[in-house]
C-alpha cells in the first residue's frame, strides 16, 4: 500500500481546496452583504473595493467546485 493511499492524502488535499474556496466565497460574500448595509470594521482603513470582492467571490466559486469535483471523481 502507497503511503498515499495510506494517509488519504488525495482526498486531504481535495477538501483543502474545496475549504479555502468556501472561506473565499463567504468571507467575500459577507463583506459584500456588510458594505451594502452600510457597515463597515472598526477601525478598517481604507475602502472597500466591489469589483474585488465579487472578483474573489467568483474565483472562490471556481475553486469551491473544483474541490468539490476533486472529491467526486
Amino acid at each position: 500500500m502507497d503511503v498515499v493511499d495510506l494517509l488519504g492524502l488525495d482526498d486531504l488535499l481535495a477538501q483543502l481546496i474545496g475549504a479555502v474556496g468556501l472561506a473565499m466565497v463567504l468571507g467575500n460574500g459577507w463583506a459584500i452583504i456588510q458594505h451594502r448595509r452600510g457597515r463597515a470594521p472598526e477601525k478598517a482603513e481604507g475602502e472597500f473595493r466591489p469589483a474585488r470582492a465579487w472578483w474573489l467571490l467568483s474565483v472562490g466559486l471556481i475553486i469551491t467546485a473544483w474541490g468539490a469535483a476533486s472529491l467526486l471523481t
